[in-house]
């Protein structure tokens, strides 16, 4: 017998409305079951994360995608969040970011990103890397168990 196919519950970080759409675009070619959430800041994302206020009813996330350059509480901080919480330090954290920048590359790793991966600028691109993360994560990757 086949087990049934789990939801995938991803949180997209992430304040540009067009990249929101791009990564959809990603996802929706996916074959398999995911739910995108979006949190448009970092403030967001953490109270989506910790099911805080009005996020009580969000998952537990099996993967993040984090852009760094957010307003307020930067994609840094928000690393540093969740890297510093136990209830979340062993959730995946994909940083998705246009930084090329070494410096944001170094520090990424050095805060526990699980990978780094720069935005390419061109539609089709941009869809074939999210789909990419996408296949990597959810087939080929074994994540944590949801508590």
């Amino acid at each position: 017998m086949i087990a049934p196919i789990a939801t995938i519950e991803i949180l997209l970080v992430e304040d540009n409305p067009g990249d929101v759409r791009l990564t959809e675009e990603g996802f929706a070619h996916a074959k398999l079951h995911n739910r995108l959430w979006l949190a448009p800041d970092g403030e967001a994302a953490m109270q989506m994360l910790r099911r805080e206020e009005r996020h009580a009813e969000c998952p537990r996330f099996d993967l993040v995608l984090l852009d760094l350059n957010l307003p307020g509480a930067g994609g840094m901080e928000v690393l540093r969040e969740i890297r510093a919480d136990e209830d979340l330090q062993t959730m995946p954290v994909v940083v998705l970011s246009s930084s090329d920048a070494e410096r944001d590359i170094v520090l990424s790793y050095q805060l526990h990103a699980n990978c780094y991966v720069t935005k390419p600028a061109d539609f089709h691109s941009f869809v074939d890397v999210v789909h990419a993360i996408e296949q990597f994560w959810t087939t080929v990757a074994r994540l944590p168990t949801r508590t």
